[in-house]
């Protein structure tokens, strides 16, 4: 801790913090135009600079570290003057379009230029004919670009596409793609939020509003568990019609971070009306079905009603993911003590040696995608990738990639544990179970040679030599699904108990977690099923394509369980004037609640949720960056007695045309799909490889028969992709999408050409 002060005010600074992150901290102004708090210092703007008594010129409080006792001036009339001079550079030609201007009303730019008053300009620049660009979401006017450098920044140090640069040339300079023509990216428009003038703007936005016509409906972003907190900016379409929707998303940029689902994804609501037959229709199918199939896009209070429903009536809850992840977590739990996994994506952003395995990561979840670009970009982290195949998302973060062979996770995590245990915690598991580990085996059946595993670990004790000490092992979807997931997780508790690793436990869906800490979950279907977003006898549907309607979650007011195990609050985006699944429960006598969201308060404590209300949920960011949303999950101790490792099973081959079920950038489940700026279809994508062994030809029509169903795709070429395992999409399945999540991702398929040349 380091003392000194800011205008007069003793403040005090922690090891490697700036003058500049004291100041906000404890609520000290001090301006600037570049700065971003998520990525390091870009020293552009110079609007940061403050005076120190005895030392000669101003200082960059963005980039300098304080010493002890100094004392730090913010302002001062020659800082307002050399602040008013940068003002009128950056105002230099600057085109006056501020009445049809998207980032009017909310432009630093304009903000800065009344706060220090430039009313006249006393020189001017040649203007260059600059062009404005077109890139799919994104639209950039070089004009109204002041070259801050932010989105250059973000793109490469949070995101990871690495998609921008700055083309210098003097006055001509401008934001150009990197090693491409157009821009080639995964679209998050994280550069059109970090943007403090209107240069990078959505397509879809321009023109249709102006900022301070919007509501802003705090909310958590419905599309992953990541639950991002994000604002839905809402207002009526016209005069005529008062009924308002969703005209763009934002989110709290300097701290948080927005994947291009959760930014342009966001009209997938239901619009409905009250049909009181088919509430009645509704009532009396729960009078006759012994079971309730649903999934875990909805609220922790909406699965609790359905755990009451359960209690009172007795009826069979089936989710197939969330089960799946809630026997993976059970087991592990069993070994590692604790009854939630150990790290967060904080953790992962300060960690030193990332291993993460069993995940398309930049696609399953992009926040741990960023967190982990965070690390490698602030701490020079290692970052181990073990997969069957190579995600070329993660080329700009991942410092070794380890293929294995489908279905070989348990053999794979037996080896890496093997290697991350010593001897003495060995003795303590059970001595004879790793001793009778036949290490020659699993390499040779897995692929993963024993020389990879060996460098990894050179890898790691490297990093701990260099006192980085922080190590994450991220476990993704492909294990819960596995034949022997409860094996492989009972592993992964035994490394989180007995080495330094914290794990964290990817959940598949928006709120898995929840979902699977508040319902007791069954294995098998009765005779007649209520389905609520899932096939069924009888269907509640948010898609508006069920026996009644429900609304979907940007119409919702809830919580959700998230992957950094926060319950984080979500609210009513737009209104919804159909049943709710409360009604439901009320005629059925389960629910005594006006609204859905007086069940927060009940969430089960035994499971680590509070007793807290709705309303009294935080929703918002500090300004040192700390995260003050709803509350964390208490975790419970487990009892340690652990269970039997059992022994590897002979790892299975699998032979033939094999596919992976995965979803393309941007697109999630059949909501993301109903988003009219995500218009896309699914297709099969493999590699030149797969194409000759398939002998598929670039647009051919096949007909993919699997345990996934038969589905219909267009085959196409991924240059970049290796291996002779394609990627399956399967969002825009509808309903039926959900019934495939419990089976395991990799599956060997019959696949017939309907059409193509």
């Amino acid at each position: 801790m380091i003392k000194f002060y800011i205008d007069g005010r003793e403040v005090t600074a922690n090891k490697g913090e700036t003058i500049l992150q004291v100041a906000r901290r404890e609520g000290i102004y001090i301006p600037t135009m570049c700065y971003l708090p998520k990525v390091k210092p870009i020293e552009s703007c110079r609007l940061c600079v403050v005076e120190v008594e005895g030392v000669d010129g101003f200082v960059l409080s963005c980039q300098t570290p304080p010493t002890p006792d100094i004392k730090v001036k913010t302002n001062s009339d020659e800082l307002f003057l050399h602040r008013q001079n940068i003002m009128k550079l950056y105002d230099v030609n600057h085109p006056l379009e501020c009445g049809v201007c998207d980032k009017s009303g909310e432009c630093d730019l304009q903000n800065k230029t009344l706060e220090f008053m430039v009313n006249s300009q006393e020189f001017t620049a040649r203007d260059q004919n600059r062009k404005i660009k077109n890139w799919n979401f994104i639209q950039y006017d070089p004009s109204l670009c002041i070259l801050c450098e932010k989105c250059v920044h973000v793109c490469n140090e949070v995101i990871g596409d690495d998609a921008i640069e700055i083309e210098y040339g003097g006055y001509k300079s401008q934001i150009i793609p990197k090693d491409s023509p157009t821009l080639d990216c995964t679209f998050c428009g994280e550069c059109i939020a970090v943007c403090p003038v209107g240069a990078l703007i959505s397509q879809d936005f321009q023109y249709t509003s102006n900022a301070w016509e919007l509501k802003r409906v705090p909310a958590a972003c419905a599309h992953c568990s990541a639950a991002c907190h994000l604002y839905y900016e809402t207002k009526h379409t016209s005069i005529s019609n008062p009924e308002p929707k969703i005209y763009r998303v934002k989110n709290e940029y300097e701290f948080s971070n927005l994947c291009g689902a959760g930014r342009f994804g966001f009209d997938f609501e239901n619009r409905a009306k009250k049909d009181k037959k088919a509430f009645e229709k509704a009532i009396d199918a729960f009078k006759k079905a012994d079971t309730i199939r649903f999934n875990s896009y909805i609220t922790n209070e909406e699965a609790l009603i359905l755990q009451k429903l359960k209690e009172k009536f007795g009826y069979k809850l089936i989710n197939e993911e969330a089960k799946a992840f809630k026997d993976f977590l059970e087991n592990y739990s069993k070994n590692s003590g604790e009854s939630l996994y150990s790290a967060n994506l904080e953790d992962v952003k300060n960690s030193d040696f990332i291993i993460v395995f069993g995940s398309m990561v930049a696609t399953d979840n992009p926040a741990v995608r960023y967190a982990m670009t965070i690390s490698q970009r602030r701490r020079n982290s290692e970052i181990i990738n073990l997969h069957p195949i190579e995600d070329d998302l993660m080329k700009n973060v991942v410092t070794k990639f380890i293929r294995y062979e489908v279905g070989t996770e348990e053999g794979v995590m037996a080896m890496i544990a093997d290697a991350l245990l010593d001897e003495e915690s060995k003795k303590s598991i059970d001595k004879d179970w790793f001793s009778d580990l036949d290490i020659g085996y699993l390499s040779a059946e897995s692929n993963v040679g024993e020389e990879e595993i060996q460098d990894l670990l050179k890898r790691l004790n490297r990093k701990i030599r260099l006192r980085a000490k922080n190590q994450t092992l991220i476990l993704g979807e492909d294990l819960y699904t596995h034949p022997r997931a409860k094996n492989i997780a009972k592993l992964a508790g035994l490394i989180d108990r007995y080495t330094d690793f914290k794990v964290i436990i990817i959940p598949p869906r928006t709120n898995t977690l929840g979902v699977s800490l508040i319902c007791d979950l069954d294995e098998e279907a009765g005779e007649y099923t209520i389905g609520y977003n899932c096939k069924g006898d009888f269907v509640l549907s948010a898609l508006g394509d069920g026996d009644l309607d429900m609304p979907a979650l940007n119409q919702q007011e809830g919580t959700f369980t998230n992957i950094d195990k926060r319950v984080v609050p979500t609210n009513v985006a737009l209104p919804y004037d159909g049943y709710v699944l409360n009604d439901i429960a009320k005629v059925l006598g389960v629910s005594d609640k006006e609204y859905t969201i007086e069940f927060t308060k009940e969430l089960p404590e035994e499971k680590g949720y509070k007793e807290v209300d709705f309303d009294e949920l935080p929703n918002e960011f500090l300004n040192d960056g700390s995260e003050n949303r709803g509350y964390i999950l208490e975790t419970k101790k487990v009892n340690k007695s652990r269970e039997k490792i059992e022994e590897i099973e002979e790892l299975p081959e699998f032979n033939g045309t094999v596919v992976y079920r995965c979803e393309p950038v941007l697109q999630f489940s059949p909501f993301t799909a109903k988003a009219h700026q995500l218009n896309e279809k699914s297709k099969l994508v493999g590699s030149e490889q797969f194409a000759i062994a398939a002998k598929l030809k670039d647009g051919d029509e096949v007909m993919i028969k699997s345990s996934f169903g038969e589905l219909k795709r267009v085959f196409k070429i991924d240059t970049n992709l290796k291996g002779t395992v394609a990627l399956l999409g399967s969002f825009d399945m509808g309903l039926s999408y959900f019934n495939i999540l419990s089976a395991y991702r990799y599956q060997v398929t019959k696949i017939e050409k309907v059409s193509g040349k």
